[in-house]
């Protein structure tokens, strides 16, 4: 189970979902400027987190380095709700399939340091796939982000053809997860054990 990867620390789960949300808040609305729901001027919750689960990496337990939100596709996601157009077919839906969305790292970092967080949350999501018998993850992507995302070394393709939403270029993304995958990340340089706490708290947003 993802609890197992990295340093074994007793974590706070209200704690750590906390500061996932105050990081979302200066990532996406402080720094990116999405329009976005805030809570309390501090916290950037959607109604997506009601049903989420969450992959988030700590630093001593308590001090938020990355963190990405999975969504069911069985259930309402972005891709699937919001974003079908993105997707030259049917979206891709189903019990073993993920939606990655809120993949964050936080500003307070050097750029060592965000690429290696970043590493390592990807590495975790391969792994907490394999894990938890999760196939695929789709996902919606900036078209500069899905550059860097489909040469990871993973089984990474485009849905369609980018389209410009609000001033960006936006293409809805697939990843096959399976036995060759941990492989072509290490081939790729990305692959990194994570070194972090990593917790995988299964539901949030109630208020937090």
């Amino acid at each position: 189970m993802p609890e197992e990867i990295g340093e074994r620390i007793e974590v706070d789960e209200d704690s750590a979902l906390r500061a996932m949300f105050r990081a979302r808040k200066e990532v996406f609305i402080d720094l990116l400027k999405w329009d976005l729901p805030v809570l309390a001027d501090e916290f950037e919750v959607d109604q997506f987190d009601r049903q989420a689960e969450y992959l988030i990496l700590l630093e001593q337990g308590v001090k938020h380095r990355a963190s990405t939100r999975l969504l069911r596709t069985d259930q309402p996601h972005l891709l699937g709700n919001l974003y079908p157009h993105l997707c030259a077919g049917p979206v891709p839906t189903g019990t073993t399939i993920r939606e990655i969305t809120r993949f964050c790292l936080d500003r307070h970092q050097r750029a060592s340091e965000r690429r290696s967080a970043r590493n390592q949350l990807v590495t975790a999501l391969a792994e907490h796939a394999l894990a938890t018998g999760i196939t695929a993850y789709t996902g919606i992507a900036e078209q500069e982000w899905f550059e860097q995302i489909r040469h990871f070394g993973w089984d990474c393709k485009a849905l369609g053809q980018p389209v410009v939403h609000e001033g960006r270029r936006l293409i809805g993304l697939h990843i096959r997860i399976d036995s060759d995958t941990i492989e072509g990340l290490q081939a790729s340089g990305v692959y990194e054990a994570p070194k972090l706490m990593l917790t995988a708290p299964r539901t949030g947003g109630s208020g937090r």
